[in-house]
């Protein structure tokens, strides 16, 4: 059955291999061009599965201009390392594909199931009318096993997502044996290993992506924010190190300390700090959108009055649950700890409620003079 229209044969390159190993740019449109494309990144990396996917559309190609279709074939490519900037890129492409050739309908062509993520991308700008998934045919012994983990290795993406925690988590062990305490060295691997699940489970590196994204941005624009994010990184640190500090220096071996007790060990140390480093970021935040973006100061002016909150509730709980958990050597009794969270309760109150306060003084102040959100002076 002939389809109506004029149709585009597309092969997917979403880690944009052609690129980072061949030197090509995307878009990469008409035959000749797509069998060059092919050609160079066969001699860059035999071995990748890409070259077989453009031959595949090539193929593809032919098969419908041989059937009297009129057709072209394109390859269009992402980003190697940051797939949300790579799609946003093959959606940039697919247009200028689109206006170049004129198709109505597309035939996708991609060698795994991460290329096929795309084809939503593609549906939002052209009809996709059949998808083509390219296997390559392997010999299943021992050699090809070999290369096939020696390729994974090489990955960037590979590495990032697995080789680093294991290494960061036979280095950890190592070190908890070398520096005289076996036996933690387990359990601290859980834990790294744990925090990086939950690190990857409920998005953090999303977000720390976004955060050094915004502190290269802020030093380029020379924000006041970039000189408090960076205080307020290395106070983070401060409080890390100490709270792995004080969870040595209260360890007992007697099998008395549970999880729960070494979290809140862990929080005893650090929470200071780190609030420390929160309010002081947050307060940079402020700066900023004081002077540059005033009609966002109403929204992140509660950031270190909620803070502070936050690091005072949680330094008086943790202290009164240790104090009463027969810890040996706390320097904290029951009488001294119960004082603690009262006052820590009380005070993380004062400043929630404080922060509430001076957000809506300042919503009323910017409702009552508008011509004041005007003073965005970006640099």
């Amino acid at each position: 059955m002939m389809v109506e229209g004029r149709t585009l044969v597309l092969s997917v390159d979403r880690d944009d291999d052609i690129g980072f190993k061949a030197s090509i740019e995307s878009p990469v449109i008409g035959r000749e061009a797509c069998l060059n494309a092919a050609t160079s990144l066969g001699l860059a990396d035999p071995e990748d599965s890409d070259v077989n996917a453009i031959f595949q559309a090539i193929k593809t190609y032919d098969e419908l201009k041989a059937a009297g279709e009129e057709v072209e074939v394109a390859v269009v490519s992402g980003n190697h390392l940051h797939m949300i900037e790579g799609d946003r890129r093959i959606a940039e492409h697919l247009e200028i594909v689109i206006k170049k050739t004129g198709v109505t309908n597309c035939v996708v062509v991609a060698d795994g199931a991460e290329d096929e993520f795309v084809i939503p991308i593609i549906q939002s700008k052209l009809p996709v009318s059949s998808i083509r998934r390219v296997i390559v045919s392997q010999i299943p012994n021992l050699e090809g096993t070999y290369y096939i983990i020696k390729k994974l290795l090489n990955d960037p993406k590979f590495s990032r997502i697995i080789l680093v925690p294991i290494g960061l988590a036979l280095l950890l062990y190592a070190g908890a044996n070398i520096f005289g305490y076996p036996q933690i060295a387990t359990i601290t691997v859980l834990g790294v290993i744990g925090l990086y699940l939950l690190y990857r489970g409920i998005g953090l590196d999303d977000w720390l992506r976004g955060f050094v994204n915004a502190l290269r941005i802020s030093l380029k624009r020379a924000r006041f924010s970039f000189v408090t994010y960076s205080a307020g990184i290395l106070l983070l640190i401060i409080g890390i190190v100490l709270g792995l500090m004080s969870i040595l220096e209260h360890y007992t071996s007697d099998g008395s300390f549970g999880p729960l007790l070494y979290i809140l060990t862990f929080v005893y140390g650090a929470v200071l700090w780190i609030t420390l480093g929160g309010v002081v970021a947050s307060i940079g935040i402020v700066v900023d959108n004081f002077f540059y973006e005033r009609e966002g100061l109403v929204r992140v002016i509660v950031f270190p009055f909620f803070i502070s909150a936050i690091g005072l509730m949680a330094y008086g709980a943790s202290t009164y649950v240790l104090s009463i958990s027969n810890i040996t050597d706390f320097p904290y009794t029951t009488e001294t700890a119960l004082r603690y969270i009262f006052y820590g309760i009380l005070g993380g109150l004062a400043c929630a409620i404080a922060g509430v306060a001076v957000q809506r003084y300042i919503n009323r102040k910017i409702t009552q003079n508008p011509q004041a959100n005007g003073t965005d002076v970006r640099a």
